[in-house]
């Protein structure tokens, strides 16, 4: 029998033969033997600390980012491997596609993140510079930079594939090394992909391990560098938040936990409508997508008082229709839970929810599943609750990890947002509605118990991933029972596992830590070359120029009014103007101060500059008026390399001063510049 195997110090180490026996959770044949017995614990996270963390911020964001996008190619070439062995753990088609191309494409995600909203350096920069003395010799920036420990990561068993990569992407892009940890039913399909990793070749030694099997005493081992990611029930979560090592040592840890999420129905959606039809799909979606078996799906299903015949009805059409069996059977829709002791646990809960719910469907619990024997599969049958008093159900508090939902009546928002909040927090939650005043009063109500929420109407449907889906774009976490804590959500993600610090020192320090140019720093001004002449390789920061005055005159105001058509009154009238509290009379355009700025900042002739593609956060400090003499300050303020391509990123700072040597306006230009052909 197939013993898998963990990745450790850089080798592969094969589970004891006396180890536990995965089953296929469709026909209950022996898969695999798991175990981690004779794992160095230590010794894995001394060489994810001491080879893989230092090898991975050798590199920077860029380059790691790269390094994703070329594992999301390689991944993405061998995914019929994956499909192949993800029959066994009950996932139909469809239920595969969202594991292992959805979780391959989170790579890609962050891979394009990285590159479009990260610097090609090693550290971060959050939020603008902060001014703090009077003459501004004294400054600060906050920065990120990556933890200098490991990342553990603790999945769960619904989504192998997926799980594991959502995690790695935004941690691998961070710099710093993972160990991975699979859960035991499905481990399998995680060691295949994971195999496939290592052979690419494409990261460097010691940034990511495999653990298939227990994890020991590695938890004791962590310190206040690492970080612990979970995937996984509450009460386990909580059991190792509680362990020691991380008490002790405000070792960060992420929770993301199983929920009872809801899906609400506005009371403007009446049965026959296409909102209505909406509603009744992703119901049906989220209680047979991986048979319930999500994070994200709606286990609570609140409906006006009115309509729960309706919503009932509808969804027992829909799911007496629905085809049980053997996912490699194309008539399928629905395949098996993940083992015979998750089936029995879903069932256990099912018959706690009835003790106060009346069961609509599935009563008798019993599948008869297609191509497949009923006693050896893990399967069960979609099964549909009524809650008989919404307000204290024990659905509020009982999850059945499987196709399982429950109805719950309301009559008002205020009773809706009063039944979301029983779940004491959320992955998600849903609401259907075509009235934006329903949608308001619902969304601000429900939204502090949800870590995301999807307001769905025919608009939205046309394209909307749907309720269950969380993308990498996109927090993944919530509140309370959902864990308090949060995964993905673009770079959000990636600083989860990194350290903000507040720098604070001169400019020219701050400049010379941060690669960014800080007001105040010492420019670099050359008479006998403009900045526009050198290539990207010979910039430097704080290469600067200093332009000569421009005066502007009323002809020049009007000049452009009549070219752009901008004849707001403050520029044309001068009585108006001055009946305005901000100014003293006609002002110039503040676009055409831009326009004249660049007039006195370029250099005309052709060169290394290839383009000018867009203005960052431009300001008007003060008006300008006919008499006035401008300057402008344009200074290198960041260099961002693009790697393999022929030109390179540079941000320069734009400053427009009066002959008062008061800022007038403030922004920042952005080009790209050709580097010197080797």
């Amino acid at each position: 029998m197939r013993r898998l195997e963990s990745y450790a110090c850089g080798e592969w180490v094969a589970a004891p033969e006396h180890g536990q026996i995965l089953h296929d959770a469709v026909t209950a044949e022996p898969v695999a033997v798991i175990g981690s017995e004779g794992l160095d614990m230590q010794a894995i996270l001394d060489h994810a600390r001491s080879i893989g963390g230092p090898a991975l911020r050798h590199y920077t964001f860029h380059q790691r980012a790269l390094m994703l996008k070329a594992l999301g190619q390689h991944l993405m070439a061998q995914k019929d491997r994956f499909y192949a062995e993800s029959w066994a753990t009950g996932a139909t088609r469809n239920d595969a596609w969202i594991d292992i191309e959805g979780g391959i494409s989170t790579l890609f995600v962050y891979s394009g993140k990285g590159r479009r909203e990260m610097p090609n350096a090693h550290l971060y920069l959050d939020g603008a510079q902060e001014r703090i003395s009077r003459e501004g010799g004294f400054t600060a920036q906050h920065v990120y930079s990556p933890l200098q420990g490991a990342a553990v990561h603790i999945n769960a068993f619904n989504f192998p594939c997926w799980g594991m990569l959502e995690k790695l992407a935004p941690t691998l892009l961070a710099g710093v090394p993972a160990i991975v940890k699979p859960a035991r039913q499905t481990a399998w399909l995680t060691e295949c992909m994971f195999r496939s990793i290592i052979d690419s070749g494409i990261l460097p030694e010691g940034a990511v391990q495999l653990i298939c099997g227990g994890t020991g005493d590695l938890l004791d081992r962590l310190d206040y560098q690492d970080a612990v990611s979970f995937t996984g029930s509450h009460a386990t979560g909580l059991k190792l938040a509680q362990t020691p090592a991380i008490q002790r040592n405000a070792t960060r840890f992420f929770m993301e936990a199983d929920s009872l999420n809801c899906s609400i129905l506005g009371r403007d959606v009446r049965p026959g409508s296409t909102a209505f039809d909406l509603y009744i799909k992703e119901l049906t979606r989220e209680m047979t997508a991986k048979a319930g078996q999500k994070c994200t799906a709606i286990r609570r299903a609140l409906v006006p008082a009115d309509r729960i015949d309706a919503v009932a009805e509808a969804l027992r059409q829909r799911l007496r229709d629905l085809t049980v069996g053997n996912p490699r059977n194309e008539r399928v829709r629905m395949g098996a839970l993940a083992g015979q002791a998750q089936r029995d646990s879903v069932a256990e809960r099912i018959r706690q929810l009835a003790q106060d719910n009346e069961i609509l469907l599935g009563e008798d619990l019993h599948a008869d599943p297609l191509d497949a024997d009923a006693e050896r599969g893990a399967f069960l049958p979609p099964v549909l609750l009524h809650a008989r008093d919404p307000l204290s159900s024990s659905a509020h508090d009982i999850e059945a990890f499987g196709p399982v939902c429950t109805l719950m009546a309301y009559h008002d928002e205020e009773e809706a947002i009063e039944l979301a909040a029983q779940g004491r927090g959320s992955l998600v939650g849903s609401i259907v509605t075509e009235d934006s005043a329903i949608a308001t009063r619902l969304g601000i109500g429900v939204a502090p118990h949800h870590g995301r929420l999807l307001i769905l109407d025919p608009v939205a449907a046309k394209e909307s991933t749907g309720h269950g889906s969380p993308l990498p774009h996109l927090i993944h976490g919530g509140p309370g029972r959902a864990g308090a804590s949060e995964e993905m959500g673009g770079v959000r993600g990636v600083t989860h596992y990194m350290q903000r610090t507040a720098l604070q020192g001169s400019p020219d320090m701050l400049t010379a830590i941060t690669g960014r140019w800080m007001q105040g720093a010492t420019r670099q001004l050359d008479e006998y070359r403009h900045p526009f002449q050198k290539h990207f390789d010979e910039l430097e920061i704080g290469d600067a120029v200093i332009t000569a005055e421009r005066e502007i005159t009323l002809e020049d105001i009007e000049r452009f009014a009549d070219l752009s058509g901008d004849r707001f009154y403050a520029h044309m009238d001068e009585d108006a103007a001055r009946r305005n509290p901000f100014f003293e009379g006609r002002v110039a355009h503040g676009y055409f101060l831009v326009s004249l700025a660049a007039g006195l900042f370029v250099w005309p002739d052709e060169g290394p500059v290839l383009a000018n593609y867009g203005l960052d956060d431009l300001r008007f400090a003060a008006p300008v008026y006919a008499g006035d003499r401008i300057r402008v300050q344009f200074t290198c303020k960041q260099k961002t390399d693009r790697e393999g391509e022929e030109y390179g990123e540079v941000r320069w700072d734009t400053t427009l001063v009066n002959q008062n040597d008061e800022a007038v306006a403030n922004y920042d230009v952005l080009t790209l510049v050709r580097k010197r052909q080797n």
